[in-house]
């Protein structure tokens, strides 16, 4: 009962119609017949007006609407006397609509599933004791804006973490598939960060929130989901190339009909059969069915327009680290500074990464991990400078306790803190972290970046896409970046680029469009400059994913030539439907000008083209088997096993490191 009152209330004039529609019917079975063609026609020709006066704004506005034809169609069809085949086409105007917001949603699912898995509320602990989060009576559910940097929250069993926090418990199990695909648990021990949207295991953890549910990881997914769903794709443009000529066709086709029978009810009849659902329907419902298929490989597509220019990509450039390379890179040597040792370079500098976003963060804390005798330092207060490092504060014990500050990054900021800072030799490949405590250079730690596993495969694809030119764009030197180029595949290579040379040379870049792959922060400008953004990560850097059109949450690189792949099927799809409902309109107008089609029966059959064409678009969303599997999850085998302190992808690259 309350979906039909949902649906009287959501589509008013479908329910008219049908009322009148059935009075009507009943009207024909009293001695009162006569009336039933002057309600019907009436109405019809009242639906025409409403309708008509739509048509003229666009008109005014330059746009030959497709209207033009249903109102001529209605108004013709009750001139001639066949007030029941305009009512039929009075209900696919207004029908329509119902129609299309039933294809929409269905082509939406993937995109509004993960909205309707935000965290929406937390456990808030009354007490700064982590121990009496198991007591009830000292805490209280809150929403999840309501929590507050510092909140401790108490996180039950099979519970969502509602915003990024630091795990206060020694050790326990996350299920971050819903962040990063991967299907295995990740483990978490204290001192590590949680992401929101991250599902708690068995045992019920104390945590302390270091983001408000506005800033943390899920809702910046939530907020690109959202941003997707509710873009307009310029399908209307698709529609509008195809409307004048199909307008002046039809009508051409009823007046020599017309002219030729000279019965004017055969410009009716013709007209009926062409009315334009197909164009104005078909064309969204497969843009939103391939923004859904992208969502549930994992890539969030955040219009329409960018699965047109996906379509049509025919040059790509990339950044190297976290993008063609894992991120996640291995330990080579630990250079300490006079008075320091190298577990306490690596403790200092796990303790700071902790709260850092940047590709190389997660490593170094993954390796401390692993050193069991390097417990975390509790860190008082953190903050990340964009593109030099992060900077952490922790209070020493002593009498009176020692506040001590913590800087890893790049050379050029350490040394504004540590002047005795020296910098390190690297051999071609690695690359370099550089620590300090307070005005004191610690040391560096040196590490080395692999490629992808499935980089090379993922640009032999896109070459079989259709695009014809890669580049690399990067902070790295030339002798870093070159092998990096040669074991994928890629054309040529511009290192030692800083943000400004990286838009300069991707506006460069020919044949167009150009798509260009990146994930920090460093990245956002030529993200955004480029015709195409992807950016690999939406849990790295908030700035490359806002100025990104394409965001892949997982971390591979195989989305990228499967979204290409996608924005070319459902440009296909898109126009694929346009053209069988031209086609079949085209040619029920041809036996309608004949004479061997009645206005009322071809109107039903007009109905039945518009569903062929909605059918047709809705296989953008992709084969049901594709649908029915779990989306993509992270292949372990091949490599892009997630470290269990993954903080997700960079906000600055290796030359902002190196």
């Amino acid at each position: 009962m309350k979906r039909v009152k949902a649906a009287i209330t959501n589509y008013p004039l479908v329910f008219l119609t049908v009322v009148v529609g059935v009075t009507g019917l009943v009207l024909l079975a009293t001695p009162a017949h006569d009336y039933a063609a002057r309600l019907v026609g009436g109405y019809a020709l009242a639906i025409a007006a409403v309708e008509a006066v739509g048509m003229v704004r666009q008109l005014i506005r330059g746009h030959a609407g497709l209207d033009l034809l249903a109102v001529t169609a209605i108004v013709s069809a009750v001139l001639v006397g066949e007030s029941w085949a305009a009512l039929v086409v009075v209900l696919m105007l207004t029908g329509g609509t119902a129609l299309e917001d039933y294809a929409q949603n269905r082509s939406k699912r993937e995109l509004t599933a993960l909205l309707h898995k935000a965290p929406q509320q937390g456990t808030r602990l009354l007490t700064d004791d982590p121990g009496a989060g198991l007591d009830a009576a000292a805490s209280e559910v809150v929403p999840a804006d309501k929590i507050a940097h510092g909140d401790l929250l108490l996180v039950r069993p099979g519970e969502v973490v509602p915003v990024d926090a630091v795990l206060l418990a020694e050790h326990a199990v996350f299920d971050e598939s819903s962040l990063t695909g991967e299907s295995l648990p990740v483990e978490r021990r204290a001192g590590e960060k949680v992401s929101s949207g991250a599902v708690n295991g068995a045992a019920a953890v104390v945590v302390r929130a270091v983001a408000a549910a506005r800033d943390s990881e899920y809702q910046q997914i939530v907020r690109l989901v959202e941003q997707a769903a509710n873009s307009k794709a310029p399908v209307v443009r698709l529609a509008d190339r195809y409307a004048l000529p199909f307008t002046v066709v039809s009508l051409f086709i009823a007046g020599i009909a017309w002219a030729v029978s000279g019965e004017a009810v055969r410009f009716a009849e013709v007209l009926v059969v062409a009315t334009p659902c197909p164009l104005l329907i078909a064309a969204p419902v497969a843009f939103l069915g391939g923004m859904s298929r992208a969502a549930h490989s994992g890539l969030i597509v955040k219009g329409g327009g960018t699965l047109e220019q996906l379509a049509r990509v025919r040059s790509a450039a990339f950044d190297k680290t976290g993008t063609l390379t894992t991120g996640h890179p291995e330990l080579v040597r630990i250079l300490p500074a006079p008075g320091f040792t190298a577990d306490r370079v690596l403790q200092l500098a796990a303790s700071a990464e902790v709260y850092s976003s940047h590709v190389l963060a997660s490593s170094v804390v993954t390796v401390a991990k692993a050193t069991d005798a390097l417990p975390l330092l509790d860190i008082a207060h953190a903050e990340e400078l964009a593109t030099n490092g992060v900077m952490a504060e922790f209070h020493e014990p002593g009498d009176p306790p020692a506040t001590r500050v913590i800087r890893v990054g790049k050379p050029t900021w350490i040394a504004q803190s540590a002047p005795d800072m020296t910098i390190a030799d690297l051999n071609p490949g690695e690359l370099a972290i550089y620590t300090a405590l307070d005005d004191e250079y610690a040391g560096v730690i040196i590490m080395r970046d692999r490629i992808r596993p499935d980089a090379a495969q993922a640009i032999a694809d896109l070459r079989r896409l259709g695009v014809e030119r890669t580049v690399i764009v990067t902070g790295d030197v030339a002798a870093t970046a070159g092998p990096i180029a040669e074991a994928a595949g890629i054309d040529e290579v511009h290192a030692s680029c800083h943000p400004a040379d990286k838009v300069q040379l991707v506006g460069d870049i020919s044949p167009r469009p150009v798509l260009m792959a990146g994930d920090g922060l460093n990245d956002a400008p030529v993200l955004a400059a480029a015709d195409i953004g992807f950016a690999m990560g939406a849990r790295g850097s908030t700035a490359a994913s806002e100025s990104a059109d394409v965001v892949n949450r997982y971390d591979n690189l195989s989305g990228l030539p499967r979204a290409v792949r996608i924005g070319q099927d459902t440009v296909r799809i898109a126009l694929q439907s346009i053209w069988v409902g031209i086609a079949i309109s085209v040619g029920l107008m041809l036996v309608a000008a004949f004479g061997y089609l009645p206005a009322l029966i071809g109107a039903w059959l007009q109905e039945g083209v518009d569903l062929i064409a909605i059918l047709g678009a809705l296989r953008a969303m992709g084969p049901r088997s594709e649908r029915r599997k779990p989306a993509d999850p992270v292949s372990r085998s091949a490599g892009y096993s997630a470290p269990a302190t993954s903080s997700g992808s960079s906000d600055r690259s290796t030359r902002a490191r190196a």
